[in-house]
């Protein structure tokens, strides 16, 4: 299984990240849709121990896969086959959107880091829906136990106006609701302009209240609802916005997004220079991501969930996030490294850890 790694230096290194992302993508969705899905399944499949139940969802497993890679919702199969207990869809816009323009997904091999500046690219609310509907109901039909969990990431439509983005978020909450096990509010994507500023407590209030309130109305059930944050937050602002999760009682909390920090890389400056604005995300951010976990726990302790996610590449990075307060911990950046049995190589190493 590690010989992946030397697969990515020959094959993959060299091509431009994106359209290296598509290839690995498409390759995983073939191999569900040539059948291989069942022997992936019994392969890969996380051990019974390593069950995990957060805001009322069973989760095969506490590790599960960020949202980024399936930015529409067109592999949540394929990829639940390789032993993620989550997927995480999006981020999805009330509108489609294409982006922002090519290049803009870039790798730091160095630091085990990318930068992407990809600004929302997705097929709208509306075309998305009916994939995760259909993925839901598949799932159901081949789990036996509990199945993987499918949760969505929505934010602001670029062209919409920052002071309109309620009604946006709203838009998306309305459509995506009924066919999402939970809904993710991103408000810390470096990549929308003024995205941001609706970290602000006195914005996300009302934003994260109107969203709850149209997700479980569109629903008809509680729809368990997040936020995501930015790691770049000061102490002051993560306090604020533990004591927002905790007077709304939302459900959870993710942390962290990507950084817009360049600090403490390896990669030589002028090249991480010229890769040009962007979220980084991957190894550097593990300090940071620890650190605010650790800062949240102590302040919501067990009255909110808190997904952790940012530079987790082993299972004894996941095992330390989970005894830090995480109840669920999310990669991504390491898969595009690591190859497809990641998640499976670091759900064997938390079950040994647990014995």
């Amino acid at each position: 299984m590690r010989i992946y790694p030397t697969f990515f230096r020959l094959c993959f290194s060299w091509i431009d990240a994106e359209r290296a992302h598509k290839i690995g993508f498409t390759l995983i969705k073939a191999a569900h849709r040539a059948g291989a899905g069942a022997v992936l399944r019994r392969m890969l499949a996380p051990a019974p121990s390593l069950q995990t139940t957060a805001f009322g969802l069973s989760f095969p497993t506490p590790f599960g896969l960020a949202a980024g890679f399936d930015k529409e919702g067109k592999g949540i199969n394929a990829l639940a086959n390789l032993g993620f207990g989550h997927i995480e869809v999006g981020t999805i816009t009330g509108r489609p959107q294409p982006g922002n323009p090519q290049p803009r997904l870039f790798r730091l091999v160095e630091d085990r880091a990318v930068i992407n500046r990809m600004g929302f690219n997705n097929d709208g609310a509306a075309a998305v829906a009916p994939r995760l509907t259909q993925a839901r109901a598949e799932l159901g039909n081949t789990y036996d136990a509990a199945r993987p969990v499918v949760g969505v990431n929505i934010g602001k439509t670029k062209a919409v106006e920052l002071d309109d983005a309620l009604e946006d978020y709203l838009l998306s909450a309305r459509t995506l609701a009924p066919s999402a096990d939970y809904l993710v509010v991103n408000v810390s994507s470096p990549n929308t302009p003024g995205l941001r500023l609706l970290q602000n407590v006195e914005t996300l209030r009302p934003l994260l209240a109107g969203v709850r309130e149209a997700a479980d109305s569109a629903a008809g059930r509680h729809v368990p609802l997040l936020v995501k944050i930015a790691p770049d937050l000061s102490d002051e602002d993560i306090a604020d916005v533990a004591q927002l999760a905790l007077d709304l009682e939302l459900d959870g909390i993710i942390a962290t997004n990507t950084t817009i920090s360049r600090d403490g890389l390896a990669s030589p400056a002028p090249l991480v220079e010229e890769k040009g604005a962007g979220g980084l995300s991957g190894a550097p951010l593990k300090t940071r991501s620890l650190a605010v976990l650790r800062q949240l726990k102590a302040a919501v302790g067990d009255r909110v969930v808190l997904v952790s996610v940012g530079g987790v590449e082993t299972g004894v990075e996941v095992q330390e996030r989970l005894d830090a307060g995480a109840t669920l911990v999310q990669g991504y950046t390491a898969f595009l490294y690591e190859g497809p049995f990641w998640a499976a190589r670091i759900n064997k190493e938390l079950a040994r850890l647990r014995k």
